[in-house]
């Protein structure tokens, strides 16, 4: 849970989108685009951080389930409901990826608070997410981007807040980032090029 929105690495250009926008998920999808890697050679990791014991930290775990749901396979998913990812698992759980996945380019997720008139964003942008910073847990940052959902009022009583936080917002938000996310997997840019870097696989064999 990242409690302070202002604890992100604001580089290369970060944007914020009410959830509710009528092209949200169309906005997110190419902004997205823009910040993954134009190689496909390279694996993409989505980091979804959060637990489902405090309403409000559950945005991360959610995003998870539902790309899981989809059946999302050109990225690799860590963090689900089943198996969520929070301060006791997170350092091990990286160490997992960066194992597994040779250099991967990592989009961290995650849950923050915020100023009253910015809940229900979804903001995004270049460089890692910092889970627990705004309660002094040392975590290490997470991602070459991130995406994270504003899910209530920061400055007071913080657990008190995600315990008490709307789970209708935070499952609509949830539902627009794996939707941003599965479409742009899905992109026709990406598609094509994939079938590019496929063939001239298959001639360099011949």
């Amino acid at each position: 849970m990242n409690v302070k929105s202002s604890f992100f690495e604001r580089n290369r250009d970060p944007i914020r989108v009410p959830h509710d926008e009528r092209e949200a998920s169309l906005v997110l999808k190419d902004h997205l685009l823009s910040l993954l890697p134009s190689s496909l050679d390279k694996q993409i990791v989505v980091v979804c951080i959060g637990t489902d014991r405090l309403t409000g930290d559950s945005l991360g775990p959610l995003v998870g389930t539902k790309l899981k749901e989809k059946g999302l396979s050109s990225f690799h998913i860590y963090g689900t409901l089943e198996e969520p990812i929070h301060a006791v698992n997170l350092k091990e759980t990286l160490k997992e990826i960066y194992k597994v996945h040779h250099n991967p380019f990592v989009i961290g997720i995650d849950a923050c608070l915020g100023k009253m008139k910015s809940v229900g964003m979804v903001t995004m942008g270049g460089g890692p997410v910092k889970p627990g910073a705004g309660v002094n847990k040392d975590l290490p940052p997470v991602g070459n981007m991130y995406i994270t959902g504003i899910v209530n009022v920061s400055g007071f009583m913080e657990f008190f807040v995600l315990q008490n936080t709307r789970l209708f917002l935070v499952m609509k938000m949830a539902d627009l980032i794996a939707e941003c996310i599965y479409e742009a997997s899905e992109d026709p840019s990406r598609k094509k090029q994939s079938r590019s870097i496929f063939l001239n696989l298959r001639k360099s064999t011949q």
